[in-house]
């Protein structure tokens, strides 16, 4: 038993990594075992994520793969910040396989489903091996990872809709600049350091006395890191990725995927770079601040001119991403905190408006869209509750996770003294509240289409109320999801190696 708490670190990662090599090999006749085997993974990435955080109690736990000493081998780190952001996404990747099953059985052909789960497996682990690794190169693998296998599965959206191909080829290509930019940065880095591990680097960069390669380093990796997490203005893959991938997937890829890019944003700034004097503030001030404000009125505005459901929710996602980078950018403890509340919360909130909106394009048997799903709240009570509560979440209404975000958030930038951002913030909110209406009326206050009866699906809508209940309770009590958050930002504020 010693040893399963031993490498908890590893079984995160490594469980559903070797799960997807199992299960790429099934033939068509085992997709109901392949489906089993990604639910068991998942399952047990999300107890070893949670018995990994209990274990650390915010404290920095340092653990060597195949026991070579960092920073000569490759590092996992467990601390406040990488406890909780693997939590999140292994708690949303297990809720989401459970939802998948009917999903994919309608949108796959048969004889792929078994190369679907190993590819969502991959995707999976990559993404938690990305939030653990303290090694700048290892971090690049795990992105190359990820980024194949979730261009994979977008691409399984071809069988629906042929766009699905060009937004897979899209985000190949423009993944491919960003981790091509992020690699040329730690070239840089290694050059002029002699390390990959980051600790290593955080300890060395503030004696390099040429400043000038290590700051084009630090810029090519930021910028790589941008594309990865869909940046306002380096976003255009995220709307087409997530529009036209499988509903699952689109499910799967909103809750979870950019917040681990999100995370290693957070970690490269405020660990490794930290100690580079005010060039760090001069990012935060002039680029990450300004970025994350467009993010959040053009994402905003796309979204209210959206008509089909799988876009709009995409285009509100670029201005969630804003808000939490808004959070970081604004360099403090509070803001970095709030930062973490709404990776958490809008984690919650987009996976389960993403699995709402696919539960109904299930029983249409074609997408949602605005002028489509008329009615369909006297259709579907069950999944269109869940949406509505969700979806007030997502606007920030008072006794929801998406409140405390806004709360957190507009206090971080009070006390940080930028009034106009703050006022910003609010206005944007507001403007949330046009789309989602659009939404609401449609389901709600529309005739239903005469003589359609249909039979929710149970095995769709409980995992989706899990998540709808899960936005109620941390809008009542957030003292978890504050408490984590607050944690992971004194792990980040602590530097690399504390």
């Amino acid at each position: 038993m010693s040893v399963f708490f031993e490498n908890l670190p590893a079984l995160v990662v490594v469980t559903p990594l070797l799960m997807a090599a199992v299960t790429a090999v099934m033939p068509a006749r085992l997709a109901n075992l392949a489906w089993m085997l990604a639910l068991a993974s998942t399952a047990t990435s999300l107890i070893a994520a949670w018995l990994n955080k209990a274990a650390a109690g915010g404290e920095r736990i340092s653990y060597a793969l195949g026991g070579w000493p960092p920073p000569w081998g490759i590092e996992f780190v467990t601390d406040g910040a990488s406890g909780l952001v693997t939590v999140v996404i292994s708690s949303l990747a297990f809720a989401s396989t459970i939802y998948a099953k009917p999903l994919i059985e309608n949108e796959i052909a048969k004889g792929d489903i078994p190369r679907v789960y190993a590819a969502w497996q991959l995707t999976v682990g990559a993404l938690l091996g990305l939030v653990m690794t303290a090694d700048a190169f290892n971090l690049f693998v795990f992105l190359e990872i990820s980024a194949l296998s979730a261009v994979t599965l977008i691409a399984m959206g071809a069988g629906k809709d042929r766009r699905a191909l060009i937004a897979a080829y899209n985000y190949l290509v423009i993944g491919a600049v960003g981790a091509t930019f992020y690699v040329m940065g730690v070239g840089f880095l290694y050059a002029m350091t002699g390390t990959l591990n980051m600790a290593d680097l955080a300890e060395r960069l503030p004696d390099v006395t040429s400043r000038a390669p290590v700051y084009v380093g630090m810029a090519f990796m930021v910028a790589g890191i941008f594309v990865k997490a869909a940046v306002f203005p380096v976003h255009m893959w995220l709307p087409a990725a997530y529009g036209f991938a499988p509903t699952a997937v689109s499910a799967l890829l909103a809750a979870v995927a950019t917040k681990a890019s999100i995370y290693v944003l957070g970690r490269l700034i405020f660990t490794v770079f930290h100690d580079l004097g005010e060039i760090v503030d001069l990012m935060l001030e002039w680029v990450v601040l300004p970025v994350s404000l467009m993010a959040i009125f053009v994402g905003t505005i796309l979204a209210i001119w959206a008509r089909d459901l799988k876009t709009l929710l995409a285009q509100s996602s670029i201005a969630q991403i804003g808000y939490i980078t808004l959070g970081f950018g604004l360099g403090t403890s509070a803001g970095i905190s709030a930062g973490f509340i709404h990776i958490a919360n809008h984690a919650l909130i987009k996976g389960g408006m993403f699995m709402a909106v696919g539960a109904i394009a299930l029983a249409l048997g074609k997408r949602a869209g605005i002028g489509t799903i008329e009615g369909f709240g006297r259709l579907m009570p069950v999944t269109a509750s869940a949406l509505t509560i969700c979806g007030l979440s997502l606007i920030g209404l008072p006794l929801t996770a998406g409140f405390i975000s806004k709360v957190y958030l507009v206090l971080a930038i009070i006390a940080s003294d930028y009034w106009m951002i703050a006022a910003l913030v609010l206005l944007s909110s507001a403007l949330s509240l046009i789309y989602l209406w659009k939404m609401m009326e449609a389901l709600w206050m529309k005739p239903a289409p005469h003589g359609v009866i249909i039979k929710e699906n149970p095995a769709v809508y409980l995992p989706l109320w899990l998540i709808a209940l899960a936005n109620i309770w941390f809008g009542i009590d957030a003292t978890l999801v504050t408490s984590s958050a607050e944690a992971a930002a004194a792990a980040l504020m602590a530097g690399a190696g504390s």
